[in-house]
């Protein structure tokens, strides 16, 4: 009885070591993969732009809401 306690603590014990090594693998495979890579909503091709006014210029989603007259400058 005293080797099958023992025996069973040594298999509990190896079966939590496999699962933090895999749940390691997965987190560092996940962090590896997702590294340095960030979304914004910035419109396409504004990075070349002189000015703010001359990129919201060129922005086609912007195109029709746009209105030359009015002009709002947040700060």
């Amino acid at each position: 009885t005293s080797l099958s306690l023992c025996l069973c603590v040594l298999v509990v014990i190896a079966v939590v070591v496999l699962v933090l090594i895999l749940l390691l693998a997965v987190i560092l495979r996940y962090m590896y993969k997702h590294k340095g890579t960030y979304h914004t909503n910035e419109a396409k091709g504004t990075e070349f732009a002189e000015t703010a006014d001359a990129a919201l210029r060129g922005d086609p989603a912007l195109k029709d809401a746009m209105d030359e007259s009015k002009k709002e400058y947040f700060i």
